[in-house]
């Protein structure tokens, strides 16, 4: 309690530290297979699994992997959106003691290039909708067995495919006839230790090419304890048997793969599984459910969903029990329309190198405005010297991250260069600069990479941000540094506005000038119908000062 001072403000039923399982991340199936059988574990398109079915069918595709060569330490990439069909290559993957490998399904030819040729996986699952590319791909590496299902194939009434109808190649196998054709549901006698990888998930590459940072069973296992652990306030109004999570968050990245799975599998929550984020139709999906536990969704989508113009209609607030914001910032203005509408909120911080954890508001306890929260249960997180990364700043002044906890990733995938450079002395190095305040909530300023030095100034881009989200024409906006002969750098802003509503640059400017030091309001202002997103719904700043600099190359050779 001394050393972590913060505690004291955490929700009453959170404690200060936990005993972690060291147990592989597939315990946790079975512990809720064995306890709530009939439960279901996951809903697709109205399609129902229970625990008990998905843990046999996990064991029967372990047997069918283990028939084609896959051994302990050895590679399962999942090409997958969110699907009965990832639950069940995931759970068979881990049950031989393979590292699972979480491949976006929206990769390019030469992103799944990068993947297979780093991490060199023994099968490869995927999916009807994007198989071009995976034919493209298994031209130009070795090629991995194939494993093909379609989208539709667990969804009951529909028709099932084939490989004859889906035209697949010779040597690739089909999910359901190989599913059905293994032979035995006798759990693997392979020695998985709470130390060996489980999952392999690539970065967003902020810093150039994705990296695949490498998660241990007790990075899982100890994550998903804390992330129950924090819930447990609403968990506990709610009987097991109502216990729900939406899980539109995709399972390739991590704050799906721990707050949406693995809290799950931990609480016995059924799984609502979205494969992808349509607005309609989410909202669609969303009026045929009576409720939901915890719905743990990215500031876009939150944006989208209540300003939706069926959000009234649908009392979202006897709907929803609790929504967490995650993977960016939430501006302050959606946070006051969220809990306007009286849910439950919490916003948080995390990496996929910290497992999805980090840091998070209490639930029911004192949050801030603006703020990540707290650092979570068994984290401990410093605020070094941005240029130095050595010595702690004062409170109040930004600082680097600096994050040590059970959940902290052993490394990148064969990359000890980068892993050097961000893990030192069981400290990762995150790259975001926050302050702390007197009680020691956290308020990321920006990524470090993010800042902007404008005639001399250090300009963090996501306090501009706020001010743009506080314009009540602009529905969506994002300032970023941009090159500038005289100030070195100056500030561009990209705004969407609302349907309907107008508004110019000169507005934006001096709407900013209101609220902001001269020297950080926006210099140039650009309009556009949308903004570049991650798979999540997450801003890219990144894609739009690559945009921004192949221009200012243009300029320089006419």
């Amino acid at each position: 309690m001394q050393d972590r001072p913060w505690t004291r403000h955490y929700d009453t039923w959170v404690p200060t530290t936990l005993r972690y399982p060291r147990v592989p991340v597939q315990e946790l199936l079975r512990g809720m297979a064995n306890q709530y059988p009939d439960k279901s574990a996951a809903v697709f398109y109205g399609s129902q699994t229970s625990f008990r079915q998905l843990r046999l069918a996990s064991l029967q595709m372990a047997a069918a992997l283990a028939g084609l060569g896959v051994a302990r330490g050895d590679r399962v990439a999942l090409h997958l959106p969110n699907c009965p069909q990832y639950l069940i290559a995931f759970y068979a993957a881990l049950h031989l003691g393979a590292i699972v490998v979480n491949v976006n399904p929206l990769y390019t030819v030469p992103e799944l290039r990068h993947m297979a040729q780093l991490t060199r996986p023994k099968v490869l699952f995927t999916f009807d909708l994007f198989l071009d590319n995976v034919r493209k791909l298994v031209q130009e590496v070795e090629p991995p067995t194939v494993v093909v299902t379609a989208i539709t194939d667990f969804i009951e009434g529909v028709g099932r495919s084939t490989a004859q109808s889906l035209n697949l190649e010779a040597g690739w196998r089909h999910f359901s006839d190989l599913l059905e054709g293994a032979a035995g549901l006798k759990p693997p006698r392979v020695q998985i230790n709470a130390e060996d990888p489980a999952v392999i998930i690539f970065t967003g590459g902020t810093t150039g090419v994705p990296k695949g940072a490498v998660l241990s069973h007790y990075n899982y296992v100890s994550a998903a304890t804390v992330c129950a652990a924090w819930g447990e306030g609403t968990n506990r109004l709610l009987p097991v048997e109502r216990r729900s999570v939406m899980t539109v968050l995709p399972f390739f990245h991590i704050y799906g793969q721990i707050c949406c799975l693995q809290y799950a599998m931990y609480t016995g929550a059924t799984m609502y599984l979205v494969p992808r984020f349509d607005l309609d139709e989410f909202m669609n999906t969303l009026a045929g459910i009576k409720e939901i536990g915890f719905f743990p969704a990215v500031p876009t989508m939150i944006n989208a969903i209540v300003n939706h113009p069926r959000a009234a209609q649908m009392e979202l607030d006897k709907k929803i029990k609790l929504i967490n914001s995650g993977a960016g910032p939430m501006p302050v203005e959606l946070i006051g329309q969220v809990e306007d509408l009286g849910i439950a909120y919490s916003e948080g911080w995390g990496m996929t190198e910290t497992t999805s954890l980090g840091a998070a508001n209490p639930i029911m306890g004192l949050s801030k405005h603006g703020s990540i929260g707290l650092p979570f249960i068994d984290a401990e997180i410093k605020l070094v010297d941005v240029e130095t990364g050595q010595q702690e700043v004062p409170p109040g002044q930004p600082g680097e991250m600096i994050i040590r906890a059970p959940y902290v990733m052993q490394g990148y995938w064969d990359n000890p260069q980068e892993t050097a450079g961000q893990l030192k002395d069981g400290w990762l190095f995150t790259g975001d600069i926050a302050a702390a305040d007197e009680d020691g909530y956290l308020f990321i300023v920006d990524r470090k990479k993010d800042m902007i030095i404008a005639g001399g100034y250090n300009i963090y881009p996501r306090e501009i941000d706020e001010v743009l989200y506080m314009h009540p024409q602009v529905a969506e906006a994002v300032a970023l540094g941009v090159p500038d002969q005289y100030r070195g750098e100056t500030v561009k802003a990209f705004v969407v506005l609302k349907p309907g509503q107008s508004a110019d640059a000169e507005d934006i400017i001096a709407f900013c000038r209101q609220h902001l030091a001269a020297y950080k309001a926006p210099k140039l202002v650009e309009f556009r119908d949308s903004l570049p997103k991650s798979a999540v719904g997450k801003l890219l700043r990144k894609v739009l000062r690559a945009e921004e600099e192949a221009k200012q190359k243009a300029r320089a050779r006419s």
